[in-house]
């Protein structure tokens, strides 16, 4: 099904449910261009927890993983230890899956070896597109890749830096959700708006 329509009328990505906070995602974040390094950090982490999952439940989770997670701030993450894996395996508030957890510090210790060694994440992410978002013009769900060779790089980049749990197909979700595509399909409302 390549849109869908909701009770306010406006054709969206096919994607979407009827779901309220899967509406307000769809129309106000995905696809929005994000250059702060922590909330970058932060999306691509979800994306991690969410391999294997539908992302309605990281969505639904969103307010626990930010809680568990100290505000996905980086430098409070790295220090983390065998205690706070513990207490994060026992937090009902988000998905508790170890080898995701881990990866999660591990991603927070990579991101400040990065940011020390690069100057900032959103320029070493960003540059995969060169830059810039890149406006796809999809007629319809059937037509979206689920990787591409921009998100082939970056999972390899980001795995030689030290990130896991970071796939080529995870690495495209992060790409479509923080706008360095325009992944909307064209007959959806907000494609024009983001074009």
């Amino acid at each position: 099904m390549a849109t869908s329509m909701h009770q306010d009328s406006k054709v969206r990505c096919g994607w979407v449910t009827g779901d309220l906070l899967y509406l307000a995602y769809h129309d106000a974040e995905w696809g929005v261009p994000e250059w702060d390094d922590r909330a970058l950090f932060e999306k691509l982490m979800l994306d991690s927890f969410q391999a294997g999952l539908s992302w309605l439940t990281i969505l639904r989770k969103r307010e626990g993983f930010r809680r568990a997670f100290r505000g996905f701030e980086p430098e409070r993450i790295a220090r983390f230890g065998p205690d706070d894996v513990a207490r994060l395996m026992a937090d009902s508030g988000i998905v508790r899956n170890r080898a995701k957890i881990e990866a999660t510090i591990a991603g927070a210790r990579a991101w400040l070896e990065l940011m020390a060694a690069d100057g900032g994440f959103a320029p070493f992410i960003w540059r995969f597109v060169d830059g810039a978002p890149r406006r796809n013009r999809w007629p319809s769900l059937a037509a979206v890749p689920a990787a591409t060779p921009e998100s082939q790089a970056m999972a390899k980049a980001l795995r030689a830096r030290g990130f896991r749990f970071v796939g080529p197909t995870t690495c495209y979700a992060f790409m479509q959700a923080v706008g360095m595509v325009n992944d909307h399909v064209v007959t959806c409302f907000r494609h024009a708006e983001l074009d």
